[in-house]
């Protein structure tokens, strides 16, 4: 990891933490920093906001271009959902504790959980581009999007929500499954 990696994790980690214990509204950005033992401006290098902390998405590219990558005689929900699975399945496994508090911080406050709808719908414009580059009508290449989109935020907060829920990743291929082709269930009742 390099230097520039650790001091965004360690920017992270302390502002998560800080979050936790004082509320997302009772923590500021140079406290965060102080904490980190970096310079408010440091902060600014790494994230653009406050909220951009709680929810920052890298993944946006990945998830486009794997959409993209799929056989476009597909029906376009199944596009999608098979892109997220391939995306989900190249990438490691987060750490749970730090993303369910994330995730949980996000779920609780009333401006990181718009954030967190303004990211869907930056992601979901990655996917229909993805999709109407290759053919797919624009309205069924949104639906698609959406309801995949809406199906990850769902695994997202019901995992962060209950600790017994297994891993992020079988959460997720659980929310995909029953968007799966015939509505197929993944019979775990959880």
């Amino acid at each position: 990891m390099s230097r520039a990696e650790q001091t965004r994790r360690r920017l992270q980690e302390e502002a998560i933490r800080l979050f936790s214990q004082r509320g997302f509204d009772g923590v500021t950005v140079e406290e965060v920093a102080k904490a980190a033992g970096v310079s408010h401006m440091t902060f600014f290098r790494h994230f653009p906001t406050k909220e951009s902390v709680v929810l920052d998405d890298p993944y946006d590219p990945v998830l486009g271009a794997a959409v993209a990558r799929q056989d476009t005689t597909l029906p376009a929900l199944e596009r999608v959902r098979r892109g997220v699975l391939q995306s989900w399945e190249g990438l490691d496994e987060p750490d749970d504790e730090m993303t369910r508090v994330r995730i949980r911080l996000a779920d609780s406050h009333p401006s990181l959980r718009a954030g967190v709808w303004e990211n869907n719908l930056r992601t979901e414009g990655v996917i229909v581009d993805a999709l109407t580059e290759t053919g797919t009508d624009r309205l069924e290449a949104r639906v698609a999007a959406g309801a995949i989109l809406g199906s990850l935020t769902a695994a997202l907060f019901d995992w962060a929500e209950h600790e017994q829920a297994g891993s992020l990743g079988d959460r997720i291929r659980s929310a995909l499954a029953l968007l799966e082709t015939g509505g197929a269930r993944t019979g775990d009742g959880s």
